[in-house]
């Protein structure tokens, strides 16, 4: 279980994962399809975007398993009878004629007992009996019902939403149901028979965490629900803004211990990545949605230094690293401080036993732990038995294998343990001493991290811009964050707008917004916020210097009242408790028509005061207080912008794709021993891969000397590397690059396979000898003027003729000599060529000293052709 992104662990606990053989590779789309049966019990939202999309899912909210392993979901029962003596029966509508044990009637069909009318005390004195009423939904706990997924296709069930009356009886005549697959059917409320206990049992943990997940795309709420996972516990975080109510649910870590008082108000359970009580993955930060210099171009995004200095996204990374020192048939490891050709330098931060101090600062390369591992030993020269006699076992022969800081990370050390049979630790069978230690890291947001807020609008950052260039809003304040307004149309994630409206007017109010799942809070109610934040900024209820910067607000409401009094309005009718829906948005929107345009809206109607700032916001481009749209300044030239633009608090995490893990760069480093092209991936320090489609872009502008040397000196031309590697130090110029040893690879296969395959040249120039397959081509190369090649020639098998093969393609023939390494070979150097102008070299090539006196003194010349 991943330990550093906190909302993992809910994954994980609510995980469902099928008992079956189906794998990635599946791709009937029906096993992956939303089936109505996962109603309640599986999430339709969260699940992996790649191969195992729709097979791997999480639990829905309230969904559980009962003792056969099948998964059920709750419901509210819909009684229509009820007992005597129930107190409920008060007030209900009665479906039968209530008899007494004597045969008179005491109530009709129809009557409603209640205590003023005496029918309830004379109901709840006769016989226990069961009483027929009208339909109506138990609010009892213990009238719950789990049910699994065949026992519901032959039941009614009613939506959470439906309306109901405090007797708990549904007010309309007809009821939204489903049956099995067969939903939005309106019924009678007579066959409704359960009733869904909440809109977010439907989803689960995850997704339940997004704002107006209603308005958002599926699609873009999957990786919503899917990258809050991903997010990276800050060091400061806050809880969002604008919440589902979730998010103090969530929230596990028990806080108190036994015998503490607490009172109201006190956190009990609490969690890593929380504020409050409540879960806090990111920060609330004022955004733009607006295009600024193309920064933000395919969706980048750009941010303020201002949320580096304050420490907004600053999170801090520890990684675990440990060592074992073991016993081997050479004998046992050591960790020690004594490695070899290791300079002083590089061990100043060891301690004797060749641990690193705790609070070190260590980088890429550093040695954690000085560990030495014994070799095999061959037999020992004389000089090498002194040496062991006078320095006894440290003279032995020994490799280092000390555990060094991985490429790419750097920090400092927060704690050591070591573990050790001499101190009775326990340990895996073998090892003699384990060494753990932790190195801690702090982060700060930065080019190249991944930034995303919860309705799938992610993003990576592109510039981090001074405070003083970032837009700023009339009063002054700049802006957080730009993000790109094209992110929003053809995503279809409206919710992140919804949400930055919503924010707006939660933090110019000072409240906390909460809207839930499938019954958030209506467009009037936020076009209402947004009023009445506007009518408090306008009258100076509130500090500005502080009206960005937190989230309780000492709010003048004398204030406000005065001035809404000036203008013809009342207080209590657009902020108190009983305030009309849609009160506020239309008084906001008279008084700045009057103040602003110059305009009396005062008779017209709902509709057309909307008209109308859909209008002006279209044509003339102004923004009434509803629209959530303010005129932005540019910071560089204080001159503004020539639109309104979309302001508000939005809620972004930071996630666990940062750029520090991902950036990597190789000049040279290891290779594959088969095919000697340099690995792959930052964890082996290898080279970016260049695939067949790479090819084909380079191939297509015509960049033949960029693909020459990709295909060889940059990949596996042995020969070739190294000497472009020498000229380069040495400000030569690169030599031309040679054959790479793929094709030696092929040659070797198909030759495995039986294939007679031979290398043919076409011109004598082009016969390196670095293409020689002899295993002596390296040393070849560098000896050219002082060697020769020799192989055997002959007409007849047993026959062969000793010859040295010179430099120009002379064939210098010998039988004896005294001081060269002459070789006769089985097989004839020299055959007939199939084609002109085509040498061909089939012979084991051997080193002859030129220098020899029997050079020239051969008793044999021929000429030869090679082919």
């Amino acid at each position: 279980m991943d330990q550093t992104k906190p909302a993992r662990r809910a994954y994980h606990s609510a995980g469902w994962r099928p008992r079956s053989r189906l794998r990635g590779s599946c791709s009937d789309s029906t096993v992956r399809d939303v089936h109505h049966s996962h109603y309640g019990r599986i999430c339709p939202i969260e699940t992996p975007e790649g191969p195992n999309i729709g097979l791997l899912g999480s639990l829905a909210t309230y969904a559980r398993t009962n003792e056969y392993g099948f998964i059920e979901t709750p419901y509210r029962k819909v009684h229509t009878e009820i007992l005597n003596t129930d107190p409920r029966l008060n007030g209900r509508t009665l479906t039968e004629d209530v008899v007494a044990d004597n045969g008179t009637t005491i109530l009709k069909s129809g009557g409603t007992p209640t205590r003023s009318n005496g029918r309830l005390t004379k109901i709840s004195t006769l016989s226990e009996r069961m009483i027929q009423v009208g339909p109506f939904v138990s609010d009892d706990p213990g009238d719950i019902v789990y049910l699994t997924a065949d026992k519901e296709e032959t039941v009614r069930i009613a939506q959470a939403n439906a309306a109901l009356d405090e007797q708990g009886q549904f007010t309309e005549d007809r009821v939204e149901t489903r049956m099995g697959e067969h939903v939005g059917l309106m019924e009678p409320p007579d066959s409704v028979e359960y009733m869904d206990v909440a809109p977010i049992q439907l989803v689960s943990v995850s997704t339940a965490l997004i704002p107006f997940l209603e308005h958002d795309d599926a699609n873009r709420a999957l990786m919503g629900s899917n990258m809050q996972r991903q997010a990276v516990p800050l060091l400061r975080p806050e809880p969002p803004l604008v919440g589902t109510g979730m998010e103090e649910r969530v929230a596990k870590r028990q806080r108190t211990d036994m015998g503490d008082v607490v009172k109201v108000g006190d956190v009990l359970a609490d969690s890593s990545s929380t504020g409050r009580g409540e879960l806090a993955l990111g920060q609330n930060i004022l955004v733009a949605f607006m295009s600024w210099e193309g920064y933000n171009f395919e969706d980048a995004i750009i941010i303020s230094r201002k949320l580096l200095e304050d420490d907004k996204f600053t999170s801090i990374h520890i990684e675990k690293h440990e060592v074992e020192s073991r016993d081997t048939k050479l004998g046992p490891e050591e960790i020690t401080r004594d490695i070899p050709n290791v300079g002083e330098e590089s061990l100043r931060n060891l301690d004797e036993e060749g641990i690193i101090r705790v609070g070190a600062e260590i980088g890429p390369g550093d040695i954690l732990v000085g560990k030495i591992t014994p070799k095999g030993e061959t037999e020992l020269s004389a000089e090498e038995k002194l040496l062991r006699a006078i320095f006894g076992e440290k003279a032995r022969d020994v490799k280092d294998t000390s555990l060094r800081v991985p490429h790419g990370q750097r920090g400092k050390i927060i704690e050591v343990r070591v573990l050790s049979r001499d101190n009775k630790d326990e340990l895996p069978p073998g090892v003699n001493k384990l060494v753990r230690l932790w190195v801690a890291q702090t982060r700060k947001i930065t080019e190249g991290d991944k930034m995303a807020g919860r309705h799938g609008n992610k993003g990576v950052v592109a510039r981090i811009l001074p405070e003083e260039d970032m837009p700023y809003l009339p009063d002054g304040t700049p802006v957080d964050i730009i993000l790109t307004p094209l992110g929003v149309p053809s995503r279809m994630n409206l919710g992140q707008v919804l949400e930055t409206h919503l924010g707006r007017a939660a933090s110019l109010l000072g409240f906390r917004a909460v809207t839930p799942v499938f019954d958030g809070a209506p467009d009037t109610a936020i076009e209402d916020s947004l009023g009445q934040a506007w009518i408090v900024e306008q009258s100076g209820a509130v500090d500005p210097r502080v009206l960005h910067q937190s989230v309780e607000r000492n709010i003048d409401h004398d204030r406000v009242r005065e001035w809404l009094v000036e203008r013809g309005y009342e207080y209590d009718s657009l902020f108190g408790e009983g305030a009309e829906l849609g009160a506020a948005r239309r008084a906001s929107i008279e008084i700045w028509l009057k103040e602003a345009r110059g305009m009396d809206s005062s008779t017209l109607t709902e509709q057309e005061l909307l008209d109308e700032v859909a209008r002006l916001n279209r044509d003339e481009q102004v923004a009434a207080p509803i629209i959530g749209k303010t005129t932005l300044h540019d910071g560089r030239t204080g001159e503004p912008f020539d639109q309104p633009i979309t302001v508000g608090q939005i809620y972004m995490m930071k996630l666990i794709h940062l750029v520090e893990d991902k950036i990597h760069a190789r000049s040279t480093g290891p290779y594959s021993l088969i095919t000697q092209q340099p690995l792959g991936g930052k964890a082996q320090f290898g080279g970016q891969r260049f695939g067949e489609m790479e090819v084909w872009a380079l191939e297509a502008y015509s960049a033949a000397y960029n693909l020459q040397e990709m295909l060889t000196v940059k990949s596996d031309d042995v020969v070739g590397r190294v000497k472009t590697y020498e000229a380069i130090v040495k400000g030569e110029d690169v030599i031309q690059p040679g054959i790479p040893e793929s094709f030696h690879v092929l040659m070797k296969e198909l030759q495995s396979l039986g294939l007679s395959v031979e290398l043919l040249y076409e011109e004598p120039e082009t016969m390196g000898l670095g293409d020689f397959d002899d295993g002596f081509g390296d040393d070849l190369a560098d000896t050219l003027p002082t060697f020769g090649l020799i192989g055997g020639l002959g007409n007849d098998e047993s026959d062969p003729v000793p010859v040295t093969v010179g430099i120009g393609g002379n064939v210098i023939e010998s039988e004896a000599h005294s001081e060269g390494v002459a070789v006769e070979s089985t097989e004839p150097v020299a055959e007939e060529a199939e084609a002109p102008g085509r040498r061909r070299l089939n012979s084991k090539l051997i080193a002859f000293n030129r220098t020899s006196p029997d050079w020239n003194s051969a008793e044999i010349r021929k000429s030869a052709t090679l082919k």
